[in-house]
Order: C-alpha cells, then structure tokens, then sequence
C-alpha cells in the first residue's frame, strides 16, 4: 500500500495537538478535583497495576533482607564482644580497687612500722582454721624468718594477736578475741590499769573483774600498759562501747570493740620480742645474787 506524499495528509500540527491534549489534561483534572469523576478509574488501575508494583519492588525487599541479615549479625557479633570486654573491664576495675586498698593498707603498715620503735618483719595471712572455738590465723613467716614465740602482731591501727607457736616457714597468731588470751591495757583518759580479755567472739573483748563504782566510761580508749614487758606500751587495743553496772554484783560488766581489723586485712606487722626468749625460763626470772651463789658452790 502506498502511502501519500506528506503534502496530500491533512491532520493538525503538532503544536495543535499538544495544546490540546494539555487543555484536555487541565479539563480532566480540574473534573476530578471538583466533581470526583476520576475516582473509580483511579482505583481500577490500582487494583490492575498493584502485582506489577509488588513485582518490581522483590529485588530491593531480597537486597535489604539480605543487607538488614548481615548487618545484624555483625551487630550480634559486635554486641557479644562487647559484653564480654564489659565483664573484663569490670574485673579488671575490681581488682585495680582492690589494688588500690592494699597499696593504702601497705602504705599505712609502713608508717606504723616506721613509728614504733621495735623492728617490725611483714607477713601476710594465708589462712584462717576452721574452729569455732579459737581465734587463730596463720602467716607466711615462721622460724626461718626469724619469728619466735611471744612476738606481737598489729595492723595500722591497733593490736591483732601474739605469736603462740610457729614453724620453719609457718607461724600461728592467736588473736586478741580468743578466750584464752588477755592484754595488760591503760585507759588513756585517766590511767586506769586493767585486764582486756577475748570472748571467743569476733569484734567482742571484755573488761572483767572492774568495780561498779570504777571510772571508765563508753568511748574510753584502751593502749598497751607494757607492764607485763611482752607487749610495748602505747599500742592501742580496744575501745569501750557498753558498761553494764548492776548494784546486786561487784563487778561491772565492761564491753569493748577491738581497734584491730584483723578481717579486713591480708598484711600484719611482726614485732620483735622487748625481751629476749631464753631456752631455761627460771633463768630469765634468776637474780644475780642468786646465780653467783649457785656458781660457788659449784651447782649448774
């Protein structure tokens, strides 16, 4: 079929038939806008073109699963690392506390060391025993560190215990609040010379055998007397904190807290001896007088 010249077609321009199609579009929306006549084409072609959207959105709902996958499994991953460097730091921080205090401890035991007069040799606690009925602990100095029997042991504040056996590297401390040990101690308020003694209770000693009438107060701190020439006066003991005065019994009964915090602590002060140990105890106690007239006549 031949077509015909350019020339021999008859239609409208170009420029016509966009100036038409605008006014028709300009007309058609100003219809819907107005009267709604649109409507129900609008949601026929919603319903026909909404499985070719549907079609054409697949590809990025599988790119940002598999994006959203990865990107929360890293976030996993990140999250258990993190979790874990959380509970090392934590127990990094504990133990950097715990640092801290025995460093302050340390330093503390220096000072007293540096105070007291006597040699001091530091030891550290390696373990309680389990009895119930005495107040020991056992430290990691004994015969070959040159720890005796009798020497004292203290903290930075105050009096723990006495050394009553040790071995070669071993030595065992009973503590002031056994109940089978006393210390000679002074009030320092006014002097006052007494007894302190253990209860076999922790944080408990007692003041027995006082009058009822005696001046001692709650609050009154208790120091060494050293009139007993083991522990070296001055060292602080005990405070009291209750008195009991009954007028039916001779005695008050005198309550008082260790100034020691032997639980508290790992590193004691050793004290050396005021008087030397000797092997034959009635030689410590022989007078001179004594020991010559002894060597006259020739008895060893």
């Amino acid at each position: 079929m031949e077509m015909a010249p350019q020339f021999f077609r008859h239609g409208p321009s170009l420029l016509a038939r966009l100036v038409f199609f605008v006014l028709l579009s300009l007309a058609l929306m100003a219809a819907d806008a107005r009267l709604k006549f649109l409507f129900e084409v609008r949601q026929a072609f919603a319903v026909v073109i909404y499985p070719l959207q549907r079609l054409a959105s697949v590809p990025t709902a599988i790119y940002d699963t598999i994006n959203e996958f990865f990107v929360s499994q890293h976030l996993t991953d990140e999250n258990m690392h993190l979790q874990q460097q959380r509970l090392i730091d934590r127990g990094q921080l504990q133990q950097l506390g715990a640092l801290q205090a025995e460093n302050a401890h340390l330093r503390k035991l220096l000072e007293t060391a540096q105070r007291l007069e006597s040699k001091a040799i530091m030891a550290e606690i390696l373990h309680v025993p389990r009895d119930p009925f005495n107040r020991k602990v056992i430290l990691d100095k004994g015969s070959q560190s040159g720890i005796q029997p009798g020497q004292i042991v203290v903290d930075d504040v105050g009096v723990v215990g006495q050394i009553t056996r040790n071995y070669p590297w071993l030595s065992e401390v009973t503590l002031i609040t056994d109940k089978d040990h006393s210390v000679p101690v002074q009030v320092i308020r006014n002097g006052l010379r007494s007894v302190v003694s253990g209860t076999g209770k922790d944080g408990m000693l007692e003041l027995r055998y006082l009058a009822v009438n005696t001046d001692i107060q709650e609050g009154d701190t208790l120091v060494t007397s050293g009139i007993d020439g083991v522990y070296p006066p001055g060292l602080p003991v005990a405070v009291v904190s209750k008195i009991e005065r009954n007028p039916s019994y001779v005695f008050a009964h005198v309550t008082c807290t260790p100034a020691a915090a032997v639980g508290h602590h790992r590193q004691l002060l050793i004290l050396s001896l005021l008087t030397p140990v000797t092997e034959n105890p009635v030689e410590a106690i022989e007078t001179k007088p004594e020991r010559k007239k002894r060597e006259k006549v020739g008895i060893r």
